[in-house]
């Protein structure tokens, strides 16, 4: 073949050629890319989406958007009611280093922006956008920044942070990439959260029927503390208090608290006004109650607490206490699930209420029952019993010559006159009702009661004459206050034995008789007491007499009851 025959091809169609070929392997090129970065999305959702549990879900999204773009740093930052930050799960950074920054972000600056905008924001270098406030001390460097909100149906749950893209800038591509990511992360936080809501009502739901059970079988304090135990563990949280009124409505106390670290406030008193409890007892409403609001409001006296519920206990449509949940400082905030479930396990404690009230009524019931055929028995066949032997026993003195025989015969009988005489006093005290208006009789019983751990054992009341009749009103304040200094000094200084207490009515006159046989007077303090009884009766146109010595000391208090001298009298002493 001659030269000539050799075939050529023009410069200028090889290099248009060549250029498509050049364009068509870029474009192969992007294709390829463009489907592996598709492919890596999908890899992304499916590795968001395979679970349910709420703080796994969170991470994996974090974690799979940085593994996406190429990213050094990432977090997702969850929004609280108010729009600050609530929680940050971060990836990239290690522990040291989120020690050293050691809060979360303000919710200013970019974060700030962000929120408010909820749109993405792509920026080559942060120190570029006028709204970036520089990060705090401690935080590593950064440079390219890429956010991305997270919606769960309308609402925003969080955003999504990204810096340091491995190329040196996030690009557009990345943006719709991550875009794409936070979408199907909504999903999966969304089925994350019906997911965590529903195992959390199964669970209330087990403990409610156990509960139940309870409640029909155990003890009211044994069904209260079952009660708190379960909604410390199924609620999460660090402290669980039932709050209930004092005899003052000024006050309240802290009637059961269960708490993680074992040391509750239990019988803490504490004043009402300005509390959370006295709150939700007055509204009959319940509460959430955020971190900051907690700080600011106590919940609970005396203890630092976090996120809060308080729910008011109602009996009767009215509210008589407040269950307070509250986690540490920091924990998660209560969801209206978890008020929705408290407040059913509030319901049941108020049923507990109502049934321990029903339960004791009952029992009251039955001991005034009980007191009051003790009180005929006694009555009826012992007193008649007694008072029959009496009888006898004196025709028996009657028909003995004087002497030794018929002395003991005698003080046999004075010992059964006796014993009648506390008998009566004992059956008197049991036939007391609760409703009934407290004679001078039952407070001398009462006062005997309330002093009896420190008196000397058995001590001797009795009662003759017409006492409820007579003394009434503010002569029986009198002598109930004289009884109680004549006792008192007993109980101070005598170091007795044996002590009796005898009220009377004879003659127009009331007379109040304290016998002991202690140490005595002596140069004792009593004689400022003493003074007051002595004043007391002068008062009242009457006299005090004291006949003390060791072994044995006598206080008599008289004072005149008919008209004429309650008419002199003028006011009651203090």
């Amino acid at each position: 073949m001659t030269e000539d025959e050799i075939l050529t091809f023009p410069d200028a169609p090889r290099g248009e050629l060549d250029q498509a070929l050049g364009t068509l392997v870029d474009l192969a090129k992007q294709v390829t890319a463009t489907q592996g970065r598709l492919r890596a999305l999908l890899r992304a959702n499916q590795a968001v989406v395979e679970h349910l549990d709420l703080a796994t879900v969170l991470r994996r999204i974090v974690e799979t958007a940085v593994e996406l773009v190429s990213a050094q740093y990432g977090a997702l930052g969850v929004l609280a009611p108010d729009g600050s930050l609530e929680q940050l799960i971060q990836v990239g950074m290690s522990a040291e280093e989120v020690a050293a920054i050691g809060r979360l972000p303000q919710g200013i600056g970019l974060i700030g922006a962000l929120t408010e905008e909820r749109r993405p924001i792509r920026l080559r270098h942060l120190g570029e956008d006028s709204r970036s406030r520089g990060l705090p001390a401690g935080h590593p460097p950064m440079d390219s920044f890429l956010g991305v909100p997270v919606r769960v149906r309308d609402e925003v749950y969080g955003n999504l942070y990204l810096s340091n893209s491995a190329t040196g800038e996030f690009s557009t591509e990345d943006e719709q990439l991550i875009t794409a990511l936070a979408a199907t992360a909504g999903f999966a936080i969304d089925n994350a959260r019906l997911f965590a809501d529903s195992q959390r009502r199964q669970e209330w739901a087990a403990a409610s029927a156990e509960i139940t059970a309870s409640l029909l079988s155990s003890e009211h304090g044994i069904f209260i503390d079952l009660l708190t135990s379960r909604t410390l563990a199924l609620a999460d949280a660090e402290l669980v208090c039932v709050i209930r009124p004092t005899e003052t409505a000024e006050q309240l106390v802290v009637e059961t608290a269960r708490s993680r670290e074992g040391d509750g406030p239990e019988g803490t008193v504490f004043p009402a006004a300005g509390s959370v409890a006295a709150s939700v007892i007055e509204a009959g409403q319940p509460r959430l109650i955020d971190e900051a609001e907690a700080a600011a409001l106590a919940p609970t006296p005396g203890r630092t607490t976090g996120p809060t519920m308080a729910i008011p206990l109602m009996v009767s449509g009215m509210a008589q206490g407040a269950l307070i949940v509250s986690r540490a400082p920091g924990g998660g905030r209560f969801t209206i699930v978890d008020l929705e479930m408290a407040a059913d396990f509030a319901g049941r404690i108020s049923v507990a209420m109502q049934l321990a009230e029903a339960r004791a009524d009952q029992q009251r019931v039955f001991l005034f029952e009980e007191r009051a055929r003790i009180a005929r028995d006694l009555h009826d066949h012992v007193i008649q019993q007694l008072f029959a032997t009496g009888l006898e026993l004196q025709n028996v003195a009657g028909s003995l010559p004087p002497g030794a025989s018929a002395d003991r015969v005698n003080r046999s009988i004075d010992t059964l006159d006796s014993t009648i005489a506390r008998i009566r006093t004992v059956i008197f005290a049991l036939s007391r009702t609760r409703d009934e208006t407290p004679t001078v009789r039952h407070r001398i019983i009462d006062l005997a009661e309330e002093l009896g751990h420190a008196l000397p054992p058995e001590p001797q009341i009795q009662f003759a004459g017409p006492v409820d009749l007579v003394i009434a009103d503010a002569l029986a304040d009198d002598v109930v206050a004289v009884a109680r200094e004549a006792l008192t000094n007993v109980v101070k200084h005598a170091a007795a034995h044996h002590v009796s207490l005898t009220l009377s009515v004879s003659e127009d006159r009331a007379r109040l008789e304290v016998t002991d046989d202690g140490v005595g007077l002596g140069e004792s303090s009593r004689r400022s007491g003493l003074a007051n009884l002595q004043q007391r009766a002068l008062h009242r146109g009457g006299d005090c007499s004291v006949d003390s010595r060791p072994g044995r000391t006598r206080i008599l208090w008289s004072v005149p009851v008919n008209d004429t001298a309650e008419q002199q009298r003028g006011e009651n002493l203090p």
